[in-house]
């Protein structure tokens, strides 16, 4: 193939994918396809049976078809076929050039097709393309027309806009001139409404007109920079004046007219059961009418202080209206019922304190009828009701001279009326608490005033009757009754108790309180424990409450008195007093014992009083320990001194502030006045100390009584031992002298051990008899015991010493263990 035929077919290659103008899209295989063609054409070679001479070259068909490998090929050679001979290589050539053309044209055709389709969809684009391009002149100018239209709508527009923002600017500017102006308008309104003879504070436009007038007060008010406007503030404020001038007058109407009406039916009737409705049935009637007002002016108490002052002068004029008539009637039923209980106190108190109560709740639910706010002119007018019962009782308690009547009075007081009906309605009861709280002063002041005269007269001062100081009679004759009880032989036969001469003048059991009956009941249970000893262990008869001390049973029921109705400051000063006063009662008891019988009785009387009053006052949960205060004058050993001090004091006035050593006042205090001491008296220790103290004197007396004849002798052989070892004196011997032969030792001994025995049963059967009780037996006895085996025990050491084994033998000394069997033997 020729260059220029390659170039075509290269050529014409190329156009099947040309950009601009493509004859057809190929496919990769087809791409491959003509590639492969064209290098086969490229390479074939010439058949070898050709001619060498152009006119007798021939392409056999089979040839060109095992060469190309391609079906294409052979149905295009098939086709045209060229010629069996060709003559020349042109012709061969030509033939070849128009295969080419027909095969091209054939391939070609589907192309070409599509190409004239192409073609007149171009054509009809084009056509539509003329007719867009036309409609879109069309459009630009009627965008052009549009703009126009638009811009001169929107004009139109904002024109409208600011014209209606004008308008509503202007109608607001006249609505808030207009609203500005309604507040100094309501002047000539409110004005003419208030001139008006036929307003009333209760017609259905008084409230609103009212409300009004609030508004335009406190606009103006706090628009202050107002053209006139201090004047129509001024001109508003009189107008709100004489509103609340009229609602004043309304109610001061209503409550006056109540009053008189309550008071002719209080002149022209007797009260009797009919008093709660007479004198609170007329005020609840016109309650409503008033509450509705004052609610008004108490919801606009924020607003102005003329309202404030409108509502608190209806207040008043309703507490003085309520005093008015309640007062006079308050004091004549209380001075009825202290004419009606004039010997009873309690229930004059009760009854009094009842009354009172009652009237305070009423009056409070009363007042709450009107008003809906609390007011301390309240509390006030009560609190002066109330003092109409202090007046009555004040002159009563400062002459009640019995401490059971004061006790019972304070414990009403206190817990009745304080704690049970004060603080379980402490807002109503507030005024009520306030003067039962200063009568309880009263009372608490008369009684501690009463208990020191008590504890003075009745406890330290106390004389001793003859049955008082029967002991151990009162206490033998106590246990015979008890063992006859527990033998049965006084069935049918009762004692009559000391309690029951006192019941025929006991108060009524429904005025009566626990303090009252604690005399008769200390007495009953002494009763009861007399019962009981038939059923449960040995006691002793010290033990009943009626065998106790005159002095011991009034100390602890004063103090369980006072306990409940003083306050703990005050019952320590007191309790101390009294616990005081009773030791030394029981001291003198003791003496007065001592000479009477024995020793022995009168320390086991006072040990067991003292045990009682430690563990009677064990129960009270207070500190029996106060603080007191005294001067010291041990350090002013000289009395002149002080008498010069005091004058330099006065003669040197003048140098009572100079900053020098001269200086008066200094040197009076250095020299002059006594030290300021404090120390604290616990009276439960005093009580400790002297059970001690008492115990200690009772061990040495029985030990001493036990002993006696051996303590002497031991005495005596102390005193000879003694002189041996410090004048170095050997021949002094202890068994040479009178007292201390074996002979005499023997009798000492002999003495002794007979007086254990015969003493020690009696000294048992009076310990059981006062104390009766063995823990308390058992201790107090052990160091008694402890003595009599030291004393024997001495005894032993100085035999062992100064004797021989004869003389020991002639001595007869019991051993320890003969003195403890005869100890135990003796107790059984």
């Amino acid at each position: 193939m020729s260059k220029i035929n390659k170039r075509l077919v290269r050529d014409r290659l190329a156009n099947w994918e040309s950009r601009g103008i493509p004859l057809t899209t190929l496919s990769t295989k087809q791409k491959d396809i003509c590639i492969q063609l064209s290098s086969t054409v490229n390479e074939r070679r010439i058949p070898s049976n050709l001619p060498e001479d152009d006119d007798q070259l021939v392409l056999p068909h089979k040839q060109l078809e095992s060469s190309t490998g391609g079906s294409v090929v052979h149905e295009e050679f098939q086709k045209s076929a060229p010629p069996e001979k060709a003559e020349t290589a042109q012709m061969f050539l030509s033939w070849y050039s128009d295969l080419e053309k027909d095969m091209e044209k054939e391939e070609e055709a589907p192309y070409r097709h599509y190409i004239e389709e192409l073609q007149g969809y171009q054509d009809q684009c084009d056509g539509v393309l003329g007719e867009v391009t036309t409609a879109l002149t069309y459009l630009a100018g009627l965008q052009k027309q549009y703009v126009s239209v638009s811009t001169k709508t929107n004009a139109l527009h904002e024109a409208c806009e600011h014209l209606l923002a004008e308008q509503t600017r202007l109608m607001n500017t006249a609505e808030n001139i207009s609203n500005k102006l309604s507040y100094y308008n309501e002047l000539d309104k409110i004005s003419s409404k208030l001139a008006s003879p036929t307003l009333m504070v209760t017609n259905e436009s008084f409230v609103p007109m009212l409300s009004r007038l609030d508004e335009c007060i406190l606009y103006l008010r706090n628009n202050p920079n107002y053209k006139e406007s201090q004047m129509y503030l001024a001109r508003l404020n009189q107008c709100l004046s004489r509103a609340l001038s009229l609602i004043k007058s309304h109610v001061i109407n209503i409550l006056q007219s109540s009053t008189r009406q309550v008071q002719e039916k209080k002149d022209s009737t007797q009260l009797g059961d009919n008093a709660f409705t007479l004198f609170y049935g007329k005020f609840r009637a016109n309650a409503p009418r008033v509450k509705a007002l004052m609610e008004q002016l108490e919801i606009r108490l924020d607003k102005s202080p003329e309202y404030n002052q409108a509502l608190v002068d209806c207040q008043q004029c309703y507490f003085s209206q309520r005093e008015l008539l309640l007062g006079p009637s308050i004091t004549s039923t209380i001075n009825d019922l202290a004419t009606k209980h004039v010997r009873d106190h309690c229930a004059l108190m009760r009854s009094g304190c009842a009354f009172m109560v009652h009237v305070c709740e009423d009056e409070y639910q009363l007042y709450y009828n009107f008003f809906t706010r609390h007011s301390p002119l309240l509390d006030e007018m009560l609190e002066r009701l109330c003092n109409n019962l202090y007046d009555v009782f004040r002159p009563l308690i400062i002459h009640v001279n019995h401490l059971e009547t004061l006790a019972e009075l304070c414990s009403i007081m206190k817990v009745e009326m304080l704690e049970e009906h004060a603080q379980a309605n402490a807002q109503e009861l507030s005024s009520f608490s306030n003067v039962c709280h200063q009568m309880l002063m009263d009372m608490q002041e008369r009684l501690v005033y009463r208990t020191y005269i008590y504890i003075r007269s009745d406890i330290l001062q106390y004389s001793a009757a003859q049955g008082d100081l029967a002991y151990p009679e009162k206490l033998e004759m106590m246990q015979s009754i008890a063992e006859s009880i527990r033998a049965g032989e006084t069935k049918g036969h009762t004692r009559t108790p000391s309690s029951s001469s006192l019941k025929g003048h006991s108060r009524s059991p429904s005025n009566a309180s626990s303090t009252s009956q604690e005399v008769a009941e200390l007495t009953e249970a002494g009763k009861n424990e007399m019962k009981s000893m038939t059923s449960t262990m040995p006691m002793s008869p010290a033990d009943l409450h009626g065998m106790w001390y005159p002095t011991v049973r009034r100390t602890l029921v004063t103090l369980s008195k006072l306990y409940r109705c003083i306050d703990r400051t005050t019952f320590q000063g007191l309790s101390q007093e009294a616990l005081q006063s009773c030791i030394q009662s029981l001291k003198t008891a003791k003496e007065g014992i001592t000479k009477r019988k024995t020793l022995m009785d009168g320390q086991l009387f006072l040990i067991k009083h003292l045990l009682i009053l430690r563990e009677q006052i064990a129960p009270f949960q207070t500190d029996f320990s106060i603080r007191e205060t005294s001067l010291d004058f041990s350090k002013l050993k000289d009395f002149g001194k002080i008498k010069d001090a005091a004058k330099g004091l006065i003669q040197n006035s003048s140098k009572m502030f100079t900053f020098n050593s001269n200086n008066s006042l200094l040197q009076f205090i250095l020299e002059g006045t006594p030290h300021v001491m404090e120390h604290f008296v616990d009276s439960k220790k005093d009580v400790d100390v002297e059970l001690k103290v008492t115990c200690e004197e009772f061990i040495h007396h029985m030990s001493d009584n036990f002993t006696e004849p051996l303590k002497t002798f031991l005495s005596r052989a102390c005193v000879v031992i003694n002189m041996k070892q410090e004048e170095g004196i050997r021949s002094v011997s202890l068994r040479q002298q009178p007292f201390a032969t074996p002979e005499k030792l023997h009798d000492v001994v002999s003495e002794t051990y007979k007086n254990i025995k015969s003493r020690l049963p009696t000294i048992h059967k009076s310990m059981q008899l006062y104390l009766a009780n063995r823990d308390t037996e058992t201790i107090l006895f052990k160091p008694i015991k402890v003595n009599i085996q030291q004393a024997f025990q001495q005894l032993s050491q100085i035999l062992t010493e100064d004797y021989t084994e004869e003389d020991i033998q002639i001595v007869a000394n019991p051993s320890p263990e003969q003195i403890n069997l005869l100890i135990s033997t003796t107790m059984r």
